[in-house]
């Protein structure tokens, strides 16, 4: 099986060297090391040193010197919006809580589709909007090299840190 060995950013790697393509939801795109298959159905191993943020238009570069072109899955996904920044500050505040993803965008907080969350948001103001696209979310405080690493989470590493609430935990939970 190929292996995918390192990352290149988007407009850095020779589109031409390009063996396929392959479309990624959000959670795929932030990993370290994960079996995957091209659009054509081509399985190639993620195989990376460190969990990786990979973006929209970014190649893989495989062992054999030929790439994989990332493509960012559409996936269903909430736009929320609010009437001032205050009200924006504070539902951000409650999704960073959550540990929730969030791209921010011009028009709002994009998040990915969860009815749960969709409640809350409205019940502090917001007004959602429904929308197919691709996810893209903020990498976080802890992303390396100008946000494009993603910080530690990975099906290969345990996580724990405090979080100044009164206890240590992984990251596959709600605050309620």
């Amino acid at each position: 099986m190929r292996r995918a060995i390192a990352v290149a950013a988007r407009g850095s790697w020779p589109v031409a060297r390009a063996a396929g393509t392959a479309t990624l939801r959000h959670d795929d795109r932030h990993r370290r090391r994960l079996k995957l298959a091209t659009d054509a159905g081509e399985a190639f191993l993620l195989d990376l040193a460190r969990p990786t943020r990979l973006a929209d238009g970014d190649g893989l570069e495989l062992d054999d010197g030929a790439y994989v072109l990332v493509r960012a899955a559409t996936e269903d996904c909430v736009l929320v919006r609010c009437a001032d920044a205050g009200t924006t500050a504070r539902i951000a505040w409650h999704l960073g809580n959550r540990h929730l993803p969030v791209q921010i965008t011009p028009d709002g907080l994009l998040i990915r589709a969860d009815h749960v969350i969709v409640h809350m948001v409205r019940g502090l103001g917001a007004t959602v909007e429904p929308r197919r696209c691709a996810f893209d979310p903020e990498a976080g405080a802890y992303a390396e090299g100008g946000g494009h690493h993603h910080h530690g989470h990975d099906d290969d590493e345990h996580h724990d840190h405090e979080h100044g609430h009164g206890h240590g935990h992984g990251h596959g939970h709600h605050h309620d």
